[in-house]
């Protein structure tokens, strides 16, 4: 009989990327997963609704510290730089686990189907800074062209990220993304 070990859901976690990074996400069964960290296909269901969402698990998590951070920022600054801040914040989270964030993304870029669950997280992210930002004061369309434009910036700075050198710092991107984007409106 096997020893009870700690941490099911990372040990899942981290069986589902090694397999998806060794034989693609479409030939990758939950039954493989469960194996490979050494766990039953029923104790993966316990923790996942299906082999997708290994990927985006964390989604409320990050979509919730967004908005904590966006109410956190000063009420003094636009709404731009308000959805800049709260950004920021979820770029330092994330910088740390730059080779995980590059490896999650490349399992989603070389399948539609991920790709899309991607795009569909950050059009609700767009949605909910919106409403952030309503909650703040901001009127429309101003809030809904400021989410919609920083969830844009975000998406570039991050793909940047994970696509280039190692060497690059998250935050730094996204801050030279914005300010790529300022430059753009003057010019």
């Amino acid at each position: 009989m096997v020893r009870w070990q700690p941490d099911a859901a990372g040990r899942l976690g981290q069986a589902a990327m090694e397999l998806y990074i060794e034989r693609g996400y479409e030939q990758t069964t939950v039954a493989e997963i469960a194996e490979r960290a050494g766990l039953t296909a029923r104790t993966f269901f316990r923790y996942y609704a299906d082999k997708r969402e290994v990927l985006f698990a964390g989604s409320g998590n990050f979509q919730a510290n967004i908005l904590s951070a966006l109410d956190a920022s000063p009420a003094s600054v636009s709404a731009m730089e308000a959805i800049s801040l709260a950004l920021g914040a979820a770029a330092s989270a994330l910088g740390p686990h730059h080779e995980h964030a590059r490896q999650r993304y490349s399992v989603i870029a070389a399948n539609a189907e991920l790709r899309e669950r991607e795009l569909t997280k950050m059009a609700s992210l767009a949605v909910a800074l919106a409403a952030g930002l309503r909650g703040r004061g901001v009127t429309e369309p101003e809030a809904s062209l400021a989410a919609e434009t920083g969830v844009a910036v975000f998406r570039v700075a991050f793909e940047r990220w994970v696509t280039e050198r190692d060497d690059l710092d998250l935050s730094q991107v996204l801050r030279d993304s914005f300010a790529q984007l300022r430059s753009l409106s003057v010019a």
